[in-house]
């Protein structure tokens, strides 16, 4: 939750304007932890969790998904995972915030691959050049890339969604969202505008929704709705219609209102900019929402999950 409690942001440590392409592999730097290093039962578990979850009838263009350990998220995740049909897929886009470093602008992997416990993912460098080449994409160092979770907690995902149906694992393009302006948030949409009318692309947007509890400084409580965990949804729910409508103003003013604790909000506001300036038509439906307890009162604490499916 960096990017919404710094009061005074330090300097972008690890981040820089140049990108140096290399040979390295970021490591599955929080397997272990946020979930199991061991391929054979990390395969099994989210082969429990796609199961277990709900379908939509349109296949995903796009997806908003939680990034939190598979513990918490992971069943939440997997109602946005089940909707991918990799018939025609070749890359997918990955857009999570930068929880550790300040950014103001959005940055590029250094790493040629992505591992995982159950297979890797080869970075774009094709799509990355052009990326690059605009003059809006910082680089970033190995060291930013492994601590931050909000992009590797999707990759065991991408490579089952696309192993269960025997196809080939796309390339990824990865991007770090930094705190951007709205004014940024239009840049980068519009320079992503275009591969999202590529049926093509797949985009995949990281976030947990609101995180609750005075660990979090943030406890607002609007008793008409009942107990703190009905009044978490309630929040959290007028953020979600308001993204179903796909109206990144209307977002902005949402978290400027409330200012929901919304950790990916970047990423989904250059998302929604994206949608506003592309020429294809989609309709944005969320289809599971989940929390990670209930809260009764100021002494509790929670993050809630959402997934939705864009198409």
């Amino acid at each position: 939750l960096f990017l919404l409690f710094a009061s005074r942001p330090p300097p972008a440590q690890g981040a820089t304007q140049t990108l140096a392409m290399g040979e390295s592999a970021r490591a599955a730097s929080h397997a272990g932890s946020w979930y199991t290093a061991d391929g054979p039962t990390l395969s099994r578990e989210l082969d429990g969790f796609l199961a277990a979850a709900g379908k939509h009838p349109q296949s995903a263009r796009a997806l908003i998904v939680p990034h939190a350990g598979y513990s918490y998220s992971g069943p939440a995740a997997a109602w946005g995972y089940k909707n991918i049909n990799p018939d025609g897929i070749k890359r997918v886009f990955l857009l999570g915030p930068s929880h550790h470093v300040f950014l103001r602008k959005c940055a590029l992997s250094r790493c040629a691959t992505y591992r995982t416990p159950i297979g890797d993912l080869t970075i774009d460098q094709a799509v990355y050049a052009e990326l690059h080449a605009t003059g809006e994409f910082m680089g970033m160092d190995i060291d930013v890339d492994e601590n931050e979770h909000s992009l590797e907690m999707h990759l065991p995902y991408i490579v089952k969604a696309f192993q269960q149906r025997g196809a080939a694992l796309p390339p990824l393009v990865p991007i770090l969202v930094g705190a951007l302006t709205p004014q940024a948030e239009a840049v980068y949409g519009a320079l992503l505008a275009k591969y999202l009318d590529d049926p093509a692309n797949l985009f995949v947007i990281s976030s947990d929704f609101c995180h609750w509890g005075k660990r979090f400084k943030y406890t607002p409580w609007e008793k008409q709705h009942g107990a703190v965990h009905k009044a978490i949804e309630e929040l959290d729910r007028v953020g979600m219609r308001i993204i179903e409508s796909k109206d990144p103003e209307a977002f902005t003013e949402y978290l400027k209102k409330y200012e929901n604790t919304i950790c990916g909000r970047h990423p989904i506001g250059v998302f929604l900019q994206a949608l506003q300036q592309c020429e294809t038509h989609m309709q944005v439906v969320f289809t599971r929402y989940e929390q990670s307890s209930a809260c009764q009162g100021y002494q509790d604490s929670s993050v809630s999950y959402a997934s939705a499916v864009v198409f």
